[in-house]
């Protein structure tokens, strides 16, 4: 949260250095207009009025939203920047009206002549420049803390440039006295302010009525969410804004047999995930929902491939091969068999039958015996562990399965001492 809050404050800093830029430059550009009777800088210079009111706005909206949560406000008061946002916004297009009147008036009328424009021209390629940096320094911040009125300052900025490139353009004319050059610049500005003004007015409404800006995260977030084990799939991804930052609230669907505590940590890795690849988010909200479905993938160690009447091996790591079921509502599917490629093999059996065994993404083992090492493997990727009977078919297997007469194994059949002594004997377990 301190990193949260110093962004904040960086943000308010560069808010209001901007401030006492563009105070400055509409006061020369004022000045400058009033002397040399210039109504296009006249002109400029509300713009750069109205600059100056959005850059302030931001500050002031960052300033508030970096005070501290409190129990009247529990989510902060970032949302100060948004209603700030809105009221520039609206400030902004309320002068682009006032300056288009005053355009229209200009537009037929041709100014008396004046000497050339050395001061009026200086000032607006001042202006540019001073827009340009006030662009690029709104722009690193605003992006780097997430700030949404910052961004919009920025491309505000930017568009400075090129409206004082167009008034120094604008006085040029007038000077030569070209017809409508006064009036039409003006009316240019004014476009340009009523544009801006609107822009930030509907995006703040937006932000304050919780619409949907990112559909794109949205729905990256809820890929990467799918790719977590234990997750069947994803519900809703939702995403608010609230001032610089944003608020993430998602459902996820678990496995119907899931404990608590083990959908608590699978909430848990979500955030993490959400927290360490996202940045500007406040809060994650995590709902859990089993699957209605009850669509479950079992794994049945076997002596061989007969179908739903193969036979349940004794052992687990070192059963001939495994059966793949989909069980859903109380119907058998035979998804795939399997060998164990790995009965040659005379060290680290459980791991990797256990490895094995996950990739095919199972949900529960029914097994007549596991050892230690592949019980917590697998518990550790979720996957509850029943206890079969060995020598029963797996149709019967099946049937006390949905019969609940299957007991859910909380600990392995034998240690890994066990395991060591049994490796020696032909039906050792592991």
């Amino acid at each position: 949260m301190e990193d949260k809050i110093r962004n904040l404050k960086k943000g308010q800093t560069v808010a209001f250095i901007s401030v006492f830029i563009s105070l400055g430059l509409a006061i020369m550009k004022g000045i400058v207009g009033y002397l040399f009777n210039s109504q296009v800088l006249i002109a400029d210079a509300i713009h750069s009025a109205a600059d100056l009111m959005t850059h302030a706005a931001s500050g002031f909206g960052l300033w508030i939203a970096s005070r501290a949560k409190t129990t009247r406000f529990p989510y902060g008061l970032y949302r100060a920047e948004t209603i700030a946002c809105l009221l520039v916004g609206v400030f902004i297009f309320m002068a682009g009206i006032d300056l288009f009147k005053e355009g229209t008036h200009k537009l037929f009328h041709l100014g008396s002549a004046t000497p050339f424009p050395i001061f009026p021209i200086a000032a607006s390629l001042i202006s540019s420049v001073a827009g340009f940096i006030i662009s690029k320094m709104e722009s690193k911040v605003g992006h780097t803390i997430g700030s949404q009125s910052l961004i919009a300052s920025s491309k505000e900025a930017f568009m400075d440039i090129f409206t004082s490139l167009a008034v120094l353009v604008g006085i040029l004319m007038v000077y030569y006295r070209i017809p409508y050059a006064e009036g039409g610049i003006i009316l240019i500005i004014s476009l340009v302010l009523v544009k801006i003004g609107a822009e930030n007015a509907w995006i703040a409404l937006l932000i304050l009525m919780d619409a949907n800006l990112d559909p794109d995260l949205e729905n990256e977030i809820g890929e990467r969410i799918k790719d977590i084990r234990g997750i069947k799939g994803v519900g809703t991804v939702k995403i608010r804004q609230s001032g610089p930052f944003k608020m993430i609230e998602c459902v996820i669907i678990t496995r119907p047999l899931l404990s608590l505590y083990k959908a608590h940590e699978v909430a848990d890795k979500v955030e993490e995930m959400i927290a360490e690849n996202y940045d500007h988010i406040d809060s994650i909200f995590i709902h859990v929902e089993p699957d209605k479905k009850k669509n479950l993938r079992a794994l049945i160690p076997v002596k061989e491939n007969l179908g739903i009447d193969s036979v349940v091996d004794h052992h687990f790591a070192r059963a001939s091969g495994y059966l793949v079921l989909k069980l859903k509502d109380n119907q058998t599917e035979l998804v795939d068999f399997y060998k164990n490629k790995f009965l040659r093999k005379k060290e680290h059996l459980g791991v990797k039958t256990s490895r094995c065994a996950i990739e095919y993404e199972i949900d529960v083992l029914l097994t007549a015996s596991i050892g230690e090492i592949s019980f917590h493997i697998l518990k550790s990727n979720m996957i509850d562990v029943f206890k079969a009977e060995a020598g029963s078919s797996v149709k019967e297997t099946i049937d006390d399965y949905y019969a609940n007469k299957l007991k859910r194994l909380g600990e392995p059949d034998h240690l890994i001492e066990e395991s060591q002594i049994s490796k020696m004997l032909p039906h050792g377990h592991n």
